[in-house]
This record gives C-alpha cells, sequence and structure tokens, in this order.
C-alpha cells in the first residue's frame, strides 16, 4: 500500500477556508477544524485591510496600487461604542503621533507626512493620517476601538443620521462598517436590520460588528429583495441605508489589470437589480429618509438610478441636498440632482463614491431636514474645543485604553 501523502498547513488551510472542504482525514482534519474559528477571524480581519468582501478577492495576484491610491489618506472613525475622539487622540501622541488639531482645509489633509495626524474637517469623529499609514497591527483597531474606513464610506451613515432609538434597515450591509456606524450613530439604542444574501460575509460581518461591540443589530442571510416590507416586524423602520452590488469602479485600489470601465451588459445588469431595490426600499410604509450609495463612478447605476426610481414613486420622495459645502456634485442628469454628492481622490480625497438622501414628502412626513446637525455648511467644533486644538477631556469616559 501506498502512504498517503501528508497534506501542508498551506494546502490545508486553503481548503478550508477556500477550497470545498478538507479531503483529508484523521488526526489532520481534526487539528484543521480545532483552530477553524481563530483562521476565521484572521480572514475577516484580511479581508478588512484588503478592503473586499469576498474571498476570491483575496485570492487574486495583488497588483500595485494605483497612482490615485497614493493620494488618499488614511481615515480612522473613532468607534464610539468603546471610546471617544479624545482618548484615541491621547494613545496615538503617546505612541509617538503628532496631532495638528482639526483640518481647515482639504489642503492640510493633502500634506500630511510623517507620523502627524488631524481631525478631520467634515466628520467629527474621523481622524486622517498620512497615506499608506498602516494601523492593521495596532492595539486600537485589534480591539475594535477604531475603525478604518475611508471617509467617503462614512458619509451615507453619517448622513442617514438616525436618532437613538429608531429603527434602521442596512438592506445590502456586509462587510459591516457602515452597519457598526450606525449602531455607534445610534449608541445601541434602537434596532438595526442588516441584510445579506452571502453566508460567508454574513459571518465576516458578525465577527466584525462583535469586535466593534455592537449589540442593536439582527443579522438575516436574505436578499433583501425577499423581505417583506409589509412585515410588522418593520412596522417601525424610520431609516434605511441602501449601498447595493455596483461595478466598483471607484475603488482607486483596484490593480492595472482588473476591470475599470464595466461593459455596457454588467451596466444594464447592475442598474437593473440596484433599481429594483430601491423600488423594495422605498416601500416601507414608515420610512421616512433613506440613503442610496455605490462605490461607483457610472452615472447609470448613480443618478439614472435615482431618477428612475423617483419616476416611478411619482410624488412620495424627494432628494435633499447633502452637505451644500461637499465640493463634488451629481452630474446634471435630472432636475435636483445636484442635491446628491460624489467623490474622487482628485477632489475630496477619498475613494470615488456616490451617495444621495430620499426624503418622504406630504403629510406625516417629518419637516424636511436636509443635514444631521454636525454636517451643516460651517460646523462648530467639538464641545469644549478650537479649531486646529485638540479636544479638553470630557467628564464621562468609555474604554481607555493604555
Amino acid at each position: 500500500l501506498r502512504a498517503q501523502p501528508v497534506p501542508s498547513p498551506q494546502v490545508l488551510v486553503y481548503d478550508l477556508l477556500f477550497g470545498k472542504g478538507l479531503k483529508c482525514g484523521g488526526r489532520w482534519k481534526a487539528l484543521a477544524r480545532r483552530h477553524r474559528a481563530r483562521l476565521e477571524a484572521e480572514l475577516a480581519r484580511l479581508k478588512v485591510r484588503h478592503k473586499v468582501s469576498r474571498n476570491e478577492d483575496l485570492l487574486a495576484p495583488e497588483q500595485a496600487a494605483s497612482p490615485a491610491a497614493s493620494q488618499v489618506p488614511r481615515y480612522v472613525r473613532v468607534n464610539t461604542l468603546k471610546t471617544c475622539v479624545d482618548d484615541v487622540i491621547d494613545f496615538f501622541k503617546r505612541q509617538g503621533y503628532s496631532y495638528l488639531g482639526k483640518a481647515g482645509s482639504m489642503e492640510e489633509l493633502r500634506a500630511l507626512s510623517g507620523k502627524k495626524f488631524l481631525l478631520d474637517l467634515h466628520l467629527p469623529e474621523l481622524l486622517v493620517f498620512p497615506p499608506q499609514t498602516d494601523l492593521h497591527d495596532n492595539l486600537l483597531y485589534t480591539s475594535g476601538h477604531i475603525i478604518l474606513q475611508d471617509k467617503a464610506s462614512c458619509l451615507p451613515a453619517f448622513l442617514l443620521s438616525p436618532a437613538p432609538g429608531s429603527h434602521v434597515i442596512d438592506a445590502c450591509a456586509a462587510p459591516g462598517n457602515k452597519t457598526s456606524h450606525l449602531a455607534a450613530i445610534l449608541k445601541n439604542k434602537g434596532q438595526i436590520f442588516a441584510f445579506d444574501v452571502d453566508p460567508k460575509r454574513v459571518a465576516t460581518m458578525n465577527t466584525l460588528l462583535t469586535r466593534a461591540g455592537v449589540t442593536s443589530c439582527q443579522l438575516a442571510q436574505q436578499d433583501f429583495l425577499t423581505v417583506d416590507p409589509g412585515d410588522p416586524k418593520y412596522s417601525r423602520v424610520t431609516h434605511i441605508l441602501l449601498d447595493p452590488s455596483c461595478s466598483g469602479s471607484g475603488m482607486v485600489t483596484r490593480g492595472p489589470g482588473e476591470e475599470v470601465a464595466p461593459s455596457a451588459e454588467r451596466l444594464q445588469a447592475l442598474a437593473g437589480f440596484q433599481r429594483r431595490v430601491l423600488s423594495r426600499a422605498l416601500s416601507f410604509p414608515a420610512l421616512r429618509r433613506l440613503v442610496y450609495s455605490t462605490c461607483s463612478l457610472q452615472q447609470e447605476e448613480n443618478e439614472d438610478v435615482v431618477q428612475a426610481v423617483l419616476q416611478e414613486q411619482g410624488s412620495a420622495f424627494r432628494v435633499v441636498t447633502a452637505f451644500p459645502s461637499w465640493p463634488c456634485r451629481g452630474l446634471a442628469a435630472f432636475p435636483g440632482a445636484e442635491s446628491c454628492l460624489r467623490a474622487s481622490p482628485a477632489e475630496t480625497l477619498t475613494q470615488g463614491f456616490f451617495v444621495a438622501v430620499l426624503e418622504r414628502c406630504g403629510e406625516g412626513a417629518d419637516a424636511p431636514s436636509s443635514l444631521p446637525v454636525a454636517a451643516k455648511e460651517n460646523p462648530q467644533p467639538i464641545e469644549g474645543t478650537e479649531s486646529g486644538a485638540a479636544p479638553k477631556k470630557r467628564k464621562r469616559k468609555k474604554q481607555r485604553v493604555k
């Protein structure tokens, strides 16, 4: 009899996490299964690090970063479920970083270098570090006190701005950064219903949300298009965040060999799905505000989708102006499209992104509210601070990282 070859550790891990299951038996199979939870947790961190949600995206050969990627700063969202901005600033200062205060312009973000960082000029809980700053091994990241999330990706939850206690749907939620942002805005008070159809992405999201301290979220492995808006379970849902599958053409981390301009056929298919899912979201009876976003640059997936669905809805919903001071606006595809916003490496020092804020019109709707309080044209400094000065200590602290 020929002896069975002993599988290498790399092959075992590949088969367990990426393949069709373990082909070996005996003690090797038992060993791999015993460490499965730790391996899956490391896989989740790796996907967050590479900003992907699918395992397949990790298997492709790594390509050199595009020139645009080198311009985009490293954005760090402070997870207020576990800590506060001033504690995180103090922690980084103790690690040898120089805090330069609150940014006053995009040029200040562009000029960042070395071990220096700023408080973002638009978002009150976002810190900005020089491009390529690697914080994946930093204690604040591994403990869930900070989230490494691009600034543009922070806009949807920030502009949705549900009040604590609200019931919210995150319709296409994986990998979960926007979901954890919603939970922080809600202060874990209320309820988030988060959906994703892929079981592996749901597992990844569960890992990330647990690490972030999210307790107000109910995950469901379900296609949002199959969710019944009339289900009493969702009768109190007033806010929906919809960030559906898209071409991803705004992601500056794409390699030179990857598709940048999707085919007309693919765009048509994606836009059809996006229109269907947006229509479904707007049919929830108690809905008052919805944010539609993509990481796409294509008009077919952005302004055209919003226009088509608004025409279907008649006068039930309207687009409201998001961030009047934001420099990059929606394309003039329909009257009012300038109320939407876009993001790009050149103009906003972020990934490419599109965001539209829709609100219900007519009786029973809230008075129009174009922006969260903190996002007004001239945002006020954080309580107890002046522009360019480090925030003073708050009396009440969350978990302090030493």
